[in-house]
């Protein structure tokens, strides 16, 4: 279902790039190792990943600008990633390890980390938290089975479905209850799909054999992404309605990760030739811009992952700070106000995918879930 490398598919072409514009960079550290990796961020600047300690153990992280890094535990495991925050600091993410079996957390400055459990079977994870602080993700079943899920306090979690396949994972949901993900069809594709209370799982389409949504804004615009077997590569495309549209694009191959609600969005991208040379972009006012040509001359970080974006225009992710090493980082842009985006998105969404290229987290992936 899934190809054995971390290509990825390419948004509205990297052949542009915006004027060259004021932007601060804020190194976060790690937690006494060598590396982080930033996956989330809120609208006050809360960052959320995973970060290295001196024990080589990877954590996950809450950071702020008033306390720096904070450790969240793992609860008995030595594995861990946040991946998202919502406006009163609460956190998402997953753990795994020797005394813990990949599971989904809940976590809070009140209430520490908690384990969201299951929906029957043996691990679960945890990737989007909105507002009111329901979190989506997947989990096994206890039939073995992968189910996207919405979990709230006082219910628990709730599973999805899928699109009548074996299938689904949620990877975000907005401030009215809507959820993204991909879940497989009965003839064994994965297709994006958008979920709502009201209406259900709702298939979006797709171009090729696959599909995935990955992030959602207040406006039920979402991002995603397409893959087809006819070049092996994830191709971009968009949304009016149900009805996916091609974007074209520079030829290359990479990802769009988060929308915020000026629809702004966060990626990256492979080169034109294909390459894993990675290159972190963001798309504002109808201009894709490299995050690179934004940083002071000489600053030595080479950026390659954007991996979230809020209101105010702060991306985080990660790259190759100037000591040589991987770390997560918070970029403030001078963001122009958005143009021509607004015409491309209106009535929904704009897809592309994300893969994490950390060799713990695919190895995680490929134990409990046999994919990615």
């Amino acid at each position: 279902m899934r190809m054995n490398r971390t290509n990825q598919m390419f948004l509205l072409g990297l052949v542009a790039c915006g004027p060259a514009m004021g932007a601060s960079i804020t190194d976060l550290g790690t937690l006494g190792g060598f590396g982080s990796w930033a996956y989330g961020v809120n609208a006050s600047g809360q960052v959320v990943g995973s970060a290295v300690t001196s024990d080589l153990e990877s954590h996950p992280f809450v950071w702020s600008a008033a306390t720096g890094m904070a450790d969240l535990g793992t609860l008995d495991g030595n594995y861990g990633e946040a991946h998202g925050i919502n406006a009163s600091g609460q956190v998402v993410g997953y753990v795994d390890g020797p005394g813990v079996t990949g599971r989904a957390f809940l976590w809070s400055a009140g209430g520490g980390m908690t384990d969201l459990g299951t929906l029957g079977g043996t691990f679960s994870l945890a990737y989007g938290i909105n507002a009111d602080g329901e979190v989506v993700g997947g989990a096994a079943t206890s039939t073995g089975a992968n189910h996207a899920f919405l979990w709230t306090a006082g219910v628990g979690m709730t599973d999805l479905g899928t699109l009548g396949g074996s299938f689904s994972n949620a990877y975000a949901i907005n401030a009215g209850g809507q959820v993204v993900g991909e879940a497989s069809t009965s003839g064994g594709a994965s297709h994006a799909f958008l979920w709502s209370a009201g209406g259900g799982m709702t298939q979006l389409g797709i171009l090729g054999n696959f599909g995935t949504g990955r992030g959602i804004n207040s406006a039920g615009q979402v991002v995603g992404d397409s893959y087809t077997t006819d070049n092996g590569l994830f191709d971009p495309f968009g949304y009016k309605g149900e009805e996916p549209f091609p974007l074209g694009g520079g030829g290359g191959v990479g990802t769009a990760t988060g929308i915020n609600n000026r629809g702004q969005i966060a990626g990256y991208s492979y080169n034109a030739t294909g390459n894993l040379d990675l290159v972190a972009y963001w798309y504002s006012g109808g201009v894709v811009t490299d995050l690179n040509t934004l940083l002071p001359a000489n600053s030595g970080w080479q950026l390659e992952k954007a991996t979230a974006i809020n209101d105010a225009g702060q991306i985080v992710g990660y790259g190759i700070n100037p000591d040589g090493q991987t770390h997560a980082f918070l970029l403030d842009t001078a963001a122009p106000e958005p143009g021509s985006i607004v015409l491309l998105l209106s009535g929904s969404a704009i897809l592309v995918i994300k893969r994490r290229t950390t060799l713990a987290s695919l190895r995680f992936r490929r134990k409990h879930l046999g994919i990615r």
